[in-house]
């Protein structure tokens, strides 16, 4: 008789040792790490959900509100944490929702002592309150990981288009870059003391989504963003592939630039998020209460709007819109259109209300 093929063995995950737990495959725990105390003793925490797949994979952290006051993240987690496709993950989940705590309690993008915490990592574990977070945040998530989601909005009173930002010369975060599927992909750099720059450090490719803007609930984005996330994780071999290819690729940009308030008063704006510009355009002007004595923004590029002031009050020198420079300005703001359609029109691939 012919000899049957020898089947190989099937492949079994090892337990995720984090934090001082351990998760056992196909468990999901959360986790408080300690951080500090508030002024009247109660104890503070940064709170993660793993998960850890029954079949060995990458790791792959998601945070939000690094930024205290940008809360699209926070919900963006909430629903990645009931999508039905984690029954069957591979590999390791690590979610964090609210990073910095203390601003977020407080609705501030800052630490109690006006720090960023994006630009106080790597952090200590005996310095400044921001430097005990990103020490806690490095030691325990980032390089337990070997992947990176860093979710943002546009800060207080900007509005950003759903985007990512990367180092797009790092071939493999090119990749999951443009695989996350937001409209636009901006070629950034790592600025010093953001959780980017030290995860790069550590040898863990992290990628920023930016969307919406601080304070308030956008659903576009949010949707976005969740998606975008269940994007990398198929690309990840994560999670099962449950989303059609992509009907067009983002759109690369190289460079950026802000475009400033030339006078003190208020804001007249004649372009939206994702519009077609030109060189020599009036995006808006800036007058005085009654109108008069108009200043205009001119573009001084080609390109596509990115950013946006929402608070029309404005003083010199302000930041009025981001436009960011690509290949086909015309073909990406009409895409813009088309992608903000699609997604209010995606299919719910979350448990609405409960978790998987």
């Amino acid at each position: 008789m012919p000899k049957k093929a020898e089947q190989k063995p099937a492949e079994k995950a090892e337990p995720f040792e984090f934090a001082g737990h351990t998760i056992a495959p196909g468990q999901r725990r959360r986790i408080e790490i300690p951080i500090s105390h508030l002024s009247f003793g109660a104890p503070v925490a940064l709170e993660a959900e793993v998960l850890v797949g029954r079949k060995p994979g990458p790791t792959l952290f998601v945070c939000s509100a690094i930024h205290g006051d940008e809360i699209n993240g926070v919900e963006i987690i909430a629903r990645l944490s009931r999508i039905r496709a984690l029954s069957r993950l591979r590999g390791r989940l690590i979610l964090v929702p609210v990073v910095n705590v203390f601003g977020f309690m407080s609705h501030s993008r800052y630490l109690p002592d006006r720090r960023d915490l994006n630009r106080s990592f790597p952090g200590s574990a005996g310095g400044s309150l921001a430097a005990q977070i990103a020490n806690a945040m490095m030691q325990h998530v980032i390089e337990a990981s070997d992947y990176g989601i860093d979710l943002h909005t546009g800060a207080v009173h900007r509005r950003n288009l759903p985007q990512i930002r990367a180092n797009l010369e790092d071939e493999r975060l090119k990749e999951l870059a443009l695989a996350f599927g937001a409209p636009m992909a901006l070629d950034a750099g790592l600025l010093d003391g953001s959780l980017r720059h030290s995860a790069a450090d550590a040898g863990v490719p992290v990628m920023t989504y930016e969307g919406g803007e601080a304070l308030r609930f956008d659903e576009r984005a949010i949707r976005a963003g969740t998606v975008g996330v269940m994007r990398v994780m198929e690309t990840l071999g994560m999670i099962a592939k449950v989303h059609k290819p992509l009907k067009r690729q983002p759109e690369i940009a190289r460079s950026s630039k802000w475009l400033r308030a030339p006078s003190a008063g208020i804001l007249r704006n004649s372009v939206r998020l994702g519009d077609h510009v030109r060189s020599g355009q009036e995006l808006g002007y800036v007058a005085d209460a009654f109108g008069d004595d108009p200043s205009w923004v001119v573009a001084d590029r080609d390109g596509i709007v990115v950013g946006l002031s929402a608070l029309p009050v404005v003083n010199q020198g302000d930041a009025l819109f981001h436009v960011a420079q690509v290949r086909d300005a015309g073909q990406t703001s009409a895409h813009i259109d088309t992608f903000a359609e699609e997604m209010m029109q995606a299919p719910i691939l979350w448990e609405e209300g409960s978790q998987t």
